[in-house]
């Protein structure tokens, strides 16, 4: 009997590891199970980790409009259940054997884009936001959960400086204003940025930071002293053509945010010869843009998606050394669908960040 129970003994904790191993690759996370329902709480298996990936335990996520694109299944992409969740905030658990420069316990941040080929040319020279098989964030389980996994390449360390909490917006919003400034804007230049919400808001503080004269173009001029505290030197209405000429001919750069359609006649007589206007939102119709509104004054129109792992990289050093944030507010995970009806009802001011809660949650029955 002593004999049997010594080898049930051993048989019995020879298996622990093996349960332990299996309920690590049990995750849970927010999901949506359709187009516009709900998040519910889901759990999910992930497999062993990649030789090039890094496991992260997430503690903060911001909240964009594409999490809602694709909740709702708006660009025809979505697969149910799906885990949103793109501005990612965490600490390294886990990593692969070919991972390089990264360690467990490291804070990091992952945006937009979650993988990478690695090969091709774009890869090569440093455009992996430009591969062909770039892989979004949100097109596998995102940052609503309890932890999450990306390329080493687009793990990116945070500053120490930064504030953690406030970190997740400038993984995609950040990024996405500050790589067209750092490509084509000069400290000399006069900068104009259409549209202060997530990403407006984040491009007054860095144009400010540029050391160039920053004009705000807004639909509410009640945030005027708000506008220049995040570092606009002018605030213009954007209501109608008289109000945008206000800045004729005194624009190097202008930065379009918005995601609806403009004026784009008026808004390039705000620039000088040479000017560019630069567009970041995902305008869904066409933009009317007659030639001879670029040709006499040789402007041009230009954009760009989201960034670069080396503009990530800078930016983040950037916003550390000029104490740059969001203006964020935050809730916990556990109330993530209050969190998306605030942004889809226009009440952010100005990112949505959750706090990772699920130590308090009870495991899904």
């Amino acid at each position: 009997m002593k004999i049997f129970m010594f080898l049930f003994f051993i048989l019995f904790n020879l298996s622990l590891p093996n349960q332990a191993m299996e309920d690590e690759n049990i995750v849970r996370g927010w999901a949506a199970k359709g187009a516009k329902q709900p998040l519910e709480l889901h759990t999910y298996k992930v497999g062993p980790i990649g030789s090039q990936e890094v496991e992260i335990a997430v503690d903060y996520c911001g909240l964009c409009h594409t999490d809602l694109s694709f909740i709702n299944n708006e660009f025809g992409l979505s697969q149910y259940p799906l885990i949103p969740g793109h501005e990612v905030v965490g600490k390294i658990v886990a990593m692969g054997e070919q991972v390089p420069g990264l360690k467990i316990g490291q804070t990091v941040g992952v945006g937009c884009y979650a993988d990478s080929c690695m090969y091709c040319h774009d890869c090569r020279a440093g455009n992996n936001n430009l591969c062909e098989k770039v892989a979004l964030t949100v097109g596998h389980p995102g940052g609503f959960a309890e932890k999450m996994r990306s390329h080493w390449a687009w793990t990116i360390p945070l500053p120490e400086t930064l504030d953690i909490s406030k970190a997740g917006p400038l993984m995609c919003g950040g990024a996405t204003v500050f790589a067209p400034l750092l490509e084509h804007v000069k400290p000399i230049h006069h900068v104009g940025v259409v549209g202060i919400g997530g990403l407006g808001h984040l491009a007054l503080q860095f144009a400010k930071a540029f050391g160039c004269h920053v004009t705000a173009f807004t639909s509410n001029l009640s945030k005027t002293e708000e506008l220049k505290g995040f570092g606009a030197h002018r605030v213009i209405s954007n209501k109608n053509s008289d109000d945008i000429l206000e800045a004729a001919k005194s624009l190097d750069f202008l930065l379009v945010t918005v995601s609806t359609s403009l004026d784009w006649e008026t808004y390039l007589q705000t620039l000088k010869p040479n000017g560019r206007m630069h567009v970041v939102g995902g305008i869904p119709e066409p933009m009317e843009i007659p030639a001879l509104s670029l040709l006499p004054g040789k402007k041009c129109v230009s954009s760009s998606p989201l960034a670069t792992p080396t503009q990530i990289f800078e930016m983040l050093e950037f916003a550390a050394r000029h104490g740059i944030a969001p203006q964020v507010e935050i809730f916990p995970m556990s109330k993530v669908n209050e969190g998306l009806k605030h942004l889809e009802e226009g009440k952010a001011r100005y990112r949505v960040v959750l706090k990772s809660d699920f130590d308090f949650l009870k495991e899904e029955k």
